[in-house]
């Protein structure tokens, strides 16, 4: 887990339950989750093998132990998952050197948070060399800490990610709202008892218990986020 920014001296505003938000990277504040589907079929396309598909929503927001050691069972390629690992890295950088567009709302978002000084933690199972990567085009300032999916025990769909994000932030989780785009995602988040928002990039996902789901970031500002704490006040 890597401090970004000191972290604000100010937990909430006077009056709000909400303590902390923590955010997703790919999917939710970058358009990126096409991006790591396209490399997968690149790299595999170079060692003789086609991706079927279907194998996209099983992979989709996963770390990249499971995403890569699945594709390799599946295709029966002849490569260790270490090498695979720096294979897929790298080529996902050469991507992200070339565009890194934003989700809609993303900017706008994180500029409110920042302005009503809301602690904020980007959560990613991403690797820690990726997230350096997309930090600047984010607007590093904007996050008290962020922690990468190879800086934890467990990472996603594990619960580790957002309660080391919770833990750095003094919050409880509880009174975290966190943002997310997939299933692996929305289930790491909910395991650590928080508050979550999901909008789906790849695969559908239901409304549920403490799971509210929007059709885009347009949607989420402060006062959504607030509102969502509403019974814990």
């Amino acid at each position: 887990m890597t401090s970004t920014v000191p972290a604000f001296g100010t937990l909430t505003a006077e009056g709000s339950a909400l303590q902390a938000v923590l955010l997703d990277m790919d999917g939710t504040l970058v358009d990126t989750e096409g991006f790591w589907w396209d490399v997968e079929t690149e790299v595999f396309a170079s060692l003789g093998h086609t991706l079927d598909d279907a194998w996209r929503h099983i992979v989709v927001g996963g770390p990249m132990t499971r995403s890569a050691g699945f594709l390799i069972e599946a295709t029966g390629a002849e490569i260790g998952l270490d090498e695979l690992t720096v294979r897929l890295n790298d080529a996902f950088e050469s991507r992200i050197d070339h565009a890194l567009p934003l989700m809609p709302g993303a900017a706008r978002l994180l500029d409110e948070l920042a302005k009503h000084e809301i602690p904020t933690a980007l959560v990613s199972a991403s690797h820690r060399r990726i997230i350096d990567r997309v930090l600047p085009v984010l607007g590093a300032e904007y996050f008290a800490l962020s922690v990468a999916g190879d800086e934890v025990p467990r990472t996603k769909p594990h619960p580790d990610p957002y309660l080391a994000a919770a833990a750095g932030l003094g919050a409880d989780p509880v009174r975290c709202a966190v943002v997310e785009d997939t299933v692996t995602g929305v289930t790491a988040a909910e395991a650590a008892g928080c508050q979550v928002v999901a909008v789906p990039s790849v695969g559908p996902i239901t409304p549920a218990v403490r799971r509210t789901v929007v059709p885009s970031l347009h949607a989420v500002d402060l006062p959504f986020l607030r509102g969502l704490m509403t019974d814990l006040r």
